[in-house]
């Protein structure tokens, strides 16, 4: 194959070891092997080694989290391509580590391996930021679980009358349950707002039989989601404060049925403001697994699943779409209900997710605001597909057709 890189280096990353291949000059090359620690001084020798070498191009494996601290070390002095390890996978047999630093290099000389995409710095601080954010919610909602299960478990039916057990009336009554105060009457008197209707109920509700040893498991539960909260509040204000530069950018995407200003962020995080790793949005969607999928047989389209992208971006998207069906005359409910009758309700909310996802892309790529297509443009869009397809019909048969509207 023809060399595309003459100067290049693989990259075999593990935890406390990095196996690397040079080859260098045209033809089959000249090959250096090394092996590096993954300490920070140690990378530092690497780097200056690569260097001393003019290596101008660098492959690794996007395996875990050990590729980014030798990411960082390199970064600025030579071409970095991180690649996706299914595409990389060595040939069956003889694998070792240098033989997948050796396999990787030879990918990258002919420029057979496709780069993942990688954001600037700030965007990737920002991405560890939302991730991590979205770890301590659902850390929030796992403890929020365990206490309504050692409620069920007491005989409390606290969930059957208030429809949201952790607001502040539900709050209040667990924190009262956890100080050892269980007296039904008393913790019915806690309701506030519209919840106090239902007082009788709620009496009835709490009418089980709370032990001590279940007292004690609902205050240090509730401890713990108050401190979730606050570490929440305080990732928030981190979120709050990277994101400021970009509130013109957030603000249009926030103008997305289903897409809040917590949601805006969450994406930019992923995908950043340039849009130039992605030609078109084909290859964007793609990027992020909302594309659908490509599986040809034998001349035939066969079903086929939609493709492994972003986990991050993907389930961000899904949730987007499921609020952004609820919106009343809007394009993307009157999409969803049409393509929900012949393909189901998850597939049709993927396709919809699919839709504003393109849309983002474009709104960032041209600085575009968003505009809403209402509920009839899926109508009008259909019915001039059929009525162009049924006049290709006909001057298919020999015939010449005109059409003139009715009044």
């Amino acid at each position: 194959m023809d060399v595309v890189y003459e100067r290049c280096a693989g990259i075999d990353v593990h935890k406390e070891f990095l196996y690397i291949c040079v080859l260098i000059g045209p033809g089959r090359g000249q090959k250096f092997k090394f092996k590096f620690g993954t300490f920070p001084h140690e990378l530092i020798q690497l780097r200056q080694k690569l260097v001393e070498l003019r290596v101008t191009h660098v492959l690794m494996e996007s395996t875990g989290v050990y590729w980014m601290p030798v990411y960082d070390a390199l970064e600025g002095f030579m071409e970095i391509v991180v690649g996706n390890a299914q595409h990389i996978m060595h040939v069956p047999g003889r694998k070792t580590d240098e033989t997948d630093a050796e396999w990787m290099v030879k990918l990258l000389r002919c420029g057979l391996v496709k780069p993942s995409f990688v954001p600037p710095r700030p965007f990737r601080e920002l991405r560890q930021l939302t991730r991590y954010r979205r770890a301590v919610v659902q850390a929030r909602a796992s403890e929020q679980n365990r206490v309504e299960k050692h409620l069920q478990i007491a005989g409390v039916k606290l969930s059957s009358v208030a429809s949201c057990v952790f607001g502040v009336s539900g709050a209040n009554m667990l924190k009262h349950i956890g100080e050892g105060k269980t007296d039904p009457t008393e913790l019915a008197e806690l309701a506030l707002g519209r919840l106090r209707k239902k007082i009788p109920q709620l009496k009835n509700a709490f009418a089980g039989s709370i032990s001590e040893h279940t007292q004690q498991l609902i205050s240090m539960q509730m401890d713990q989601m108050n401190r979730l909260e606050c570490t929440i509040a305080e990732v928030e204000l981190k979120i709050d404060q990277k994101v400021s530069p970009y509130a013109e950018i957030l603000a249009r995407l926030d103008e997305i049925p289903g897409i809040d200003d917590r949601t805006a962020m969450d994406i930019l995080a992923e995908t950043g403001i340039d849009m130039s790793p992605w030609p078109t949005h084909r290859q964007f969607a793609a990027m992020a697994g909302l594309c659908p999928g490509n599986y040809i047989s034998a001349g035939k389209r066969l079903k086929n699943r939609s493709r492994q992208g972003n986990p991050y971006l993907k389930s961000t998207m899904v949730q987007a779409a499921a609020s952004a069906i609820n919106k009343d005359g809007s394009y993307f409910q009157s999409k969803f209900k049409r393509l929900k009758q012949r393909r189901g309700h998850k597939r049709a909310l993927v396709a919809i997710a699919h839709a504003m996802f393109v849309a983002i892309y474009h709104m960032i790529k041209n600085g575009a605001p968003y505009r809403e297509l209402g509920a009839d443009y899926v109508t009008q869009h259909e019915n001039g597909s059929k009525k162009n397809d049924l006049v290709k019909q006909l001057e298919k048969m020999g015939y010449a057709v005109s059409l003139t509207e009715t009044a």
